[in-house]
């Protein structure tokens, strides 16, 4: 049963290791631009290093609660800003942007949950105390 939580942590940290790289692509970048974002060609990029680098930390389970407050840090501006729903008045792509945000907040939890609790065994946070 131990290795179901490093299973947990390879799980939720895919969706930001296998999307983090798409934050250097100037398509990203001129989306989150378009949609408003503040200095977009330095905050998407940005974004992406620390997406990605929470991940590897919540994968590994080193420094695992860093890593969940990147992720957290990541998340919020990320949802807001880019899966604002509530601003979008086709009734399909506010649906759409919805799905988003929600799957998001989702993740939210995950990485709240993370940094309350840690890597848990299996880690090198773990090793680390012993």
């Amino acid at each position: 049963m131990q290795f179901l939580v490093p299973l947990g942590r390879l799980l939720f940290s895919a969706v930001f290791l296998l999307s983090g790289p798409n934050n250097f692509k100037q398509s990203a970048i001129d989306y989150a631009a378009s949609q408003g974002v503040p200095l977009a060609k330095i905050a998407v990029p940005l974004s992406g290093v620390i997406a990605i680098l929470g991940a590897i930390s919540i994968l590994l389970g080193w420094y695992a609660r860093v890593g969940a407050l990147l992720i957290i840090l990541f998340l919020i501006p990320v949802s807001i800003s880019l899966h604002n729903f509530w601003a979008v008045h086709d009734p399909q792509a506010s649906q759409m942007q919805m799905i988003q945000f929600l799957k998001n907040m989702s993740m939210l939890g995950g990485a709240l949950l993370i940094a309350y609790h840690g890597a848990g065994p299996v880690s090198i946070d773990r090793g680390m105390k012993r």
